[in-house]
């Protein structure tokens, strides 16, 4: 399982770092090559941008593995993004 936290860090100062979006990304197909896996993204809300608080759940199907992490992150991401404005609308 992959859990990837997006914090806000107000004028750079990592110490007063504040998490605004999480996803836990979790295989569920006995690691093969080619997996598919369960993602759930959480984005609170955002006074700048107007948006709610949100939280969605879903797949991603017939990732390779074997490619790097980020791949799956940012697949997540687009994903995750695409729910999000699915829901403004």
């Amino acid at each position: 399982m992959l859990r990837v936290v997006i914090e806000i860090c107000p004028g750079g100062d990592v110490s007063v770092a504040r998490p605004i979006a999480t996803a836990v990304i979790a295989n569920v197909s006995d690691l093969a090559d080619i997996s598919e896996y369960s993602v759930s993204a959480t984005e609170g809300h955002t006074p700048i941008a107007m948006a709610a608080s949100r939280a969605c759940t879903g797949r991603i199907i017939g990732h390779d593995r074997r490619t790097s992490v980020w791949e799956l992150i940012a697949k997540a991401a687009s994903w995750a993004a695409k729910e999000a404005h699915k829901a403004t609308k």
